[in-house]
């Protein structure tokens, strides 16, 4: 008993020990933080409005049969290039050919007409003048070539429609490009006003983007912007705006923006899809720190502060901002170190253990 007597003071006083070694060491660890911190640095802050649109040809042209017939030729397919000019499709039409030829028939003839009462006409001048026939005849001989002549210039205009409608049996290129669609194959019949082709200038193609009603009033024509195609997701192109529609869509809330690319690449499509970066606003040695850095409280911005190791809750005023960063206008300094992913549960005093730093 006694023996026992004498353990238990011993025993009593090394778990004392071991108790107020955990409270020390939980209490300890509860003030030290780790956390990842980034340098208040002075750079170039770019504000731009982003918009997503597609691809489209600012030169196209969709051709459409201007008469009925049966395809005789097919000049180019799909995909292939054209000149300014070159056939495309020509077409077949009997009646057409029946209206020419007879047209040109009517003409021949009439211009025959035409020669004989220039000739009777002639005569009855000279017997006028000998006194052979009376004024009356004279007058009658001109009036009749008068109205041949009338005729004639009918008979001319007449074959011209007839020639104007064998033109439009043969479909041409307006001007060089792709031929992007073609409709028809030998031995097809068209029919009138339909869609049998479709021309498009690759090196003319323009990005058409639809921004939000918000922003139009940062945009102006010859703002610049940065392209990209989901295509091509690594290429970055530069454009700048070239056309502004003034027309908002009352369902998407939108507008719609023309951007032009500076140098166009060979591998871009109509109808691709395309993100653009419009840059309205460029500041120079704006103080930033990341958006992730700042935390909000009674309608201010903070951020944690590392003030000699150790955290510091830090007002802030905000100025401008982009997708990643926000300037400050008062309450830090270049060259101060700040938290990266703040938490609410922090309080000032804590010590912090640095796990890895920035830049910004």
């Amino acid at each position: 008993m006694n023996s026992l007597q004498k353990f238990l003071p011993k025993y009593s006083l090394a778990l004392a020990l071991i108790f107020i070694a955990t409270v020390y060491f939980l209490m300890t660890k509860a003030n030290t933080v780790n956390i990842e911190v980034a340098e208040v640095t002075t750079a170039e802050l770019v504000q731009a409005v982003y918009a997503t649109g597609f691809v489209e040809a600012d030169a196209v042209a969709a051709l459409n049969a201007e008469s009925s017939g049966r395809v005789t030729t097919v000049g180019a397919l799909e995909g292939q290039p054209v000149t300014a000019g070159q056939q495309i499709i020509q077409f077949d039409s009997p009646q057409t050919q029946l209206a020419l030829r007879e047209a040109k028939s009517a003409l021949a003839e009439q211009q025959a007409l035409v020669r004989d009462s220039k000739l009777r006409t002639e005569r009855k001048r000279n017997l006028f003048k000998e006194g052979a026939i009376s004024r009356q005849e004279l007058d009658d001989a001109e009036k009749s070539a008068l109205q041949a002549d009338e005729l004639l210039q009918q008979r001319q205009f007449q074959l011209k429609i007839r020639e104007e409608d064998l033109k439009k049996l043969t479909v041409t290129a307006p001007f060089s490009g792709i031929l992007t669609f073609q409709g028809v194959k030998k031995g097809d019949y068209v029919t009138l006003n339909t869609l049998v082709a479709r021309v498009v200038d690759p090196s003319r193609f323009i990005i058409s983007v639809e921004v939000d009603e918000l922003d139009i009033p940062k945009m102006r024509e010859g703002r610049k912007a940065t392209v990209a195609f989901d295509a091509y997701p690594q290429q970055r192109l530069s454009a700048v705006v070239t056309r502004l529609v003034p027309q908002t869509d009352r369902v998407t809330k939108t507008s719609k923006i023309y951007l032009t690319i500076d140098r166009l690449p060979g591998n871009i499509q109509a109808g691709m899809t395309a993100t653009a970066n419009i840059i309205y606003n460029v500041r120079s040695n704006a103080l930033l720190v990341r958006k992730s850095s700042l935390l909000e409280e009674n309608h201010q911005s903070y951020v944690w502060k590392i003030d000699h190791g150790r955290l510091k809750k830090q007002l802030i005023r905000q100025g401008d901002s982009d997708l990643t960063f926000v300037e400050v206008l008062q309450g830090l300094q270049k060259g101060e170190k700040i938290a990266l992913s703040p938490d609410k549960s922090w309080h000032e005093g804590v010590e912090v253990k640095i796990l890895q730093s920035k830049i910004r």
